[in-house]
């Protein structure tokens, strides 16, 4: 009788344990199930939400006979503006190293929260950035107005504007990238972040092709943005430690707008941002316009200028033909 006991006891454990660990695979799935229905479910309202704003949107890459290229490229899109429309796209959600494509994002913050006749002293961790980093030549104690930085901010690039515009808008630079990433969210660049103001590389300093063009899609609605990002040079007067002046030319870096490179026929390029690091590659966005519509084309990860430039000319030419 006992042996026949602890038998029953035995099996019923069994099935007790077994029943168990079928209810424990069927909620781990059905949480599983759940998840991705609200990712997919979220993803929906927040492409609607972005349509909604008459802003570009698709859930993937978007294909064209009118642009093809044999060169090495990490990702690229072209977004006509006027129609809300993604005209091509290579790699649109791609995990990408901004380099100085980072600066927009500064600069909109900048022109948000400060003001252009601010003066702006440089502080010394503003000089003393990475020595590779690319420099606008500002020194300690320099003494300059928040509209002349800006402008040595996205046309030299220089990564030392970039902090002394970080420290003057939020103290320090801790508080303006939480302000930079905060604000990234607002705009609806959610695959991207950021861990410093100019992007000089880390890895965990990213972005996307489309979130870049949601962050320069709003920052090209103002007029003092636009205005400095089409300027060829701009001089700046600058008060010295030692209460002398010395003059300063920062010039474009846009080989557009520079000379350097030929804009293509029935096409206007009124400005935008370089950047280039060994991991980012080269890289460009561009504000431009074609037959009246106005484009921001984005290409990133080219592995030479050269290469950069032949086929951000091949992507701003194809617009019209879909306008």
């Amino acid at each position: 009788m006992r042996c026949i006991n602890r038998q029953r006891i035995f099996y019923i454990l069994i099935l007790l344990v077994s029943a168990l660990f079928f209810i424990i695979l069927w909620k781990q799935k059905r949480i599983s199930v759940l998840a991705y229905e609200n990712k997919h479910y979220q993803k929906a309202i927040y492409q609607e939400t972005l349509a909604i704003n008459k802003l570009c949107v698709s859930s993937s890459d978007v294909s064209s006979d009118n642009f093809q290229t044999k060169d090495k490229l990490d990702a690229l899109a072209l977004f006509q503006l006027d129609a809300a429309k993604i005209l091509y796209s290579d790699n649109l959600y791609k995990k990408v190293y901004p380099a100085s494509t980072t600066k927009i994002l500064t600069a909109y913050l900048a022109l948000k929260h400060g003001n252009l006749k601010d003066i702006v002293t440089v502080s010394d961790n503003a000089v003393h950035v990475p020595s590779d980093s690319s420099k606008a030549g500002l020194k300690v104690g320099d003494k300059l107005t928040l509209e002349a930085l800006l402008y040595s901010l996205m046309l030299s690039s220089g990564n030392d504007s970039a902090v002394a515009t970080a420290e003057h808008i939020s103290g320090d630079l801790e508080t303006f990238v939480t302000h930079m990433n905060e604000e990234a969210k607002r705009l609806g660049a959610t695959n991207s972040h950021f861990v410093n103001p100019h992007g000089y590389h880390d890895k965990e300093h990213y972005t996307t092709v489309y979130d870049l063009y949601l962050i320069f899609n709003e920052c090209i609605k103002s007029d003092e943005f636009v205005k400095i990002i089409s300027s060829t040079t701009y001089k700046a007067n600058i008060l010295q430690q030692n209460g002398t002046y010395r003059e300063m030319l920062w010039e474009q870096s846009n080989q557009y707008l520079n000379g350097k490179r030929e804009v293509p026929k029935d096409v206007s390029v009124i400005g935008g941002k370089t950047g280039t690091t060994d991991e980012a590659g080269a890289c460009l966005i561009l504000f431009s316009k074609k037959n009246n519509h106005p484009y921001v084309s984005v290409i990133m990860g080219a592995d030479f200028k050269d290469a950069l430039y032949e086929n951000m000319t091949k992507l701003i030419s194809s617009g019209s033909s879909r306008s």
